[in-house]
């Protein structure tokens, strides 16, 4: 049976990669004589709620919680990702220094108590994730206030210093009134202070708006209050579209605000995986446009995002929620081209089953939108715990390291080729990089030849050398030898190197090696 699964599979992967290639609107091709690494954004999901991913346990020291911090960045950098999506805000508390909110429960057990010794982990996540060639994104849940895993709601809560603001859940937490324009303007001043202190990459929203109605006991949410005023100024739209038109006027006015202060950080969504059942037809399931008042299509369609994240965590042949059905429907609403990036349970039973489903999802991705690949993979234990899993991934979609891809509406100028120069030693040459003489280049890439098979590095913006040997010793095969008994000698032939902004950009390739 699983044979036959794996042919199938196969096929439909095959089936959907053409359909998705021949329904492309045509497009002018684009020549480059040299080689070029591959573009395709990679990033798993490190939740800090109740502790799920990030520190294991409240209550660590902060050595312990750095030392989980660097295991985890250097499983991503091993593993050929290059993007990491961290959970900063919980429940209205601050995995960082906040003067808005405070620190959260999840780092020591008490709300509004302090990393001791102090540090920042915000800070320390987004350096340590830059070293390793990582882009940090921030993920901020926007009106949680309360989670019920954080035990009895502290005097330091937000639920208790502003309580005009929250509402209370009958399953045991609490949350912001999303119509209340206070909710607006503090959610909104919690992600400014965050775009404008710390060096992010990104900026994230997951599924969470209104709550799951089973967070209330399946009884509708509590906002007679802000409705009835509502209804007071003249207010004549239904209850369901004045819920929708409250969040969607907060993810309007986070993308103008964040692009106004750092063009470059980039705002992504990552909603349920279903807009609403019937679209496409075959789909059934929940419907977040009418119990989460999330409308996600619009948002999509808007272009209010850079990046787009549904969480399509079901089978292929799950046919009532099948990723790739759903992916190609989001894809046709995705009318200003904005990246596409499906998030994916990566846990799905386990075995090689599991894994041979998560690469043909990556690989299926890659299909219908071939032109800006890339996964969030929810979520990084489940990785770090299926070193089957890992090794799939990594022998096979992820076998090469690959760059972000651009956002061309948000910068479309290349930066100047890196300034590189060389040093002999012995058999080996030294590439030097001057960073100081340089802006914008926030990646570098060295590509080099030995004999005709060119290969590639993508370097971080603070590494400043990369060396490289003037001759290798490879295996060959004769008909007489055994495979790898004899060895060849081969020469560096060319080097070349580029560098990428921000935003993605990769300058023209500059020749470094031979010298001109």
């Amino acid at each position: 049976m699983f044979r036959q699964s794996q042919t199938f599979l196969a096929g439909l992967s095959l089936l959907l990669i053409f359909n998705a290639c021949i329904s492309q609107k045509p497009r002018s091709s684009v020549s480059d004589s040299g080689p070029k690494a591959p573009a395709e954004f990679r990033a798993a999901w490190v939740a800090t709620v109740a502790n799920i991913d990030w520190p294991s346990k409240p209550g660590l020291s902060t050595e312990k919680q750095k030392e989980e911090a660097i295991a985890l960045l250097d499983f991503l950098k091993l593993n050929n990702f290059n993007a990491v999506v961290f959970q900063v805000r919980p429940q209205a508390d601050a995995m960082y220094k906040s003067d808005l909110e405070p620190w959260s429960y999840y780092l020591n057990a008490e709300v509004g108590k302090a990393p001791s010794p102090y540090y920042d982990p915000l800070e320390f996540w987004v350096e340590a994730a830059h070293e390793r060639g990582l882009e940090l994104h921030v993920w901020l849940n926007p009106y949680r206030s309360h989670h019920k895993s954080a035990g009895p709601v502290s005097e330091k809560s937000l639920v208790k210093t502003n309580p005009g603001l929250s509402v209370y859940l009958k399953e045991g937490y609490w949350w912001m009134d999303p119509a209340k324009k206070e909710t607006q303007d503090h959610t909104t001043a919690v992600v400014m202070d965050i775009v404008k202190r710390y060096d992010i990459d990104g900026v994230h929203f997951d599924d969470y708006f209104y709550p799951y109605p089973s967070y209330n006991h399946n009884e509708d949410f509590p906002d007679d209050e802000s409705w009835k005023a509502y209804q007071v100024k003249g207010g004549k739209l239904s209850r369901s579209d004045w819920r929708r038109e409250s969040v969607n006027n907060l993810i309007q006015r986070l993308y103008k605000e964040i692009k106004a202060e750092k063009k470059y950080v980039k705002f992504g969504l990552s909603p349920f995986g279903i807009w609403r059942p019937g679209f496409p037809e075959s789909i059934a399931g929940f419907d977040q446009h009418e119990q989460l008042y999330a409308d996600a299509r619009l948002w999509l369609n808007k272009g209010w995002i850079d990046y787009f994240a549904p969480q399509l965590y079901w089978e292929i042949n799950k046919i009532p929620q099948s990723f790739p059905v759903l992916l190609g429907w989001w894809a046709g609403e995705n009318l200003k081209e904005r990246h596409l990036w499906p998030g994916i349970s990566v846990n799905k039973g386990g075995g090689d089953k599991n894994n041979d489903e998560i690469v043909n999802e990556i690989m299926i991705s890659r299909g219908i939108l071939p032109k800006s690949k890339g996964i969030i993979h929810w979520n990084i234990s489940q990785l770090v715990k299926n070193p089957g899993l890992t090794g799939a991934i990594l022998n096979g979609p992820y076998k090469k390291p690959a760059l972000v891809p651009a956002s061309p509406w948000l910068d479309n100028v290349a930066p100047e080729s890196p300034l590189v120069s060389i040093q002999n030693d012995a058999d080996r040459i030294k590439l030097l990089r001057n960073p100081a003489s340089e802006r914008d280049i926030f990646r570098w890439v060295v590509y080099y030849q030995y004999a005709d098979r060119w290969d590639y590095q993508i370097l971080n913006s603070k590494d400043s050398s990369f060396e490289l040997a003037l001759h290798l010793e490879e295996p060959i095969t004769t008909g007489q030898q055994p495979a790898g008994t004899v060895q060849k000698t081969v020469q560096l032939k060319r080097v070349l190197v580029s560098g990428v902004d921000r935003t993605g950009n990769e300058s023209a390739k500059k020749e470094v090696y031979p010298m001109k």
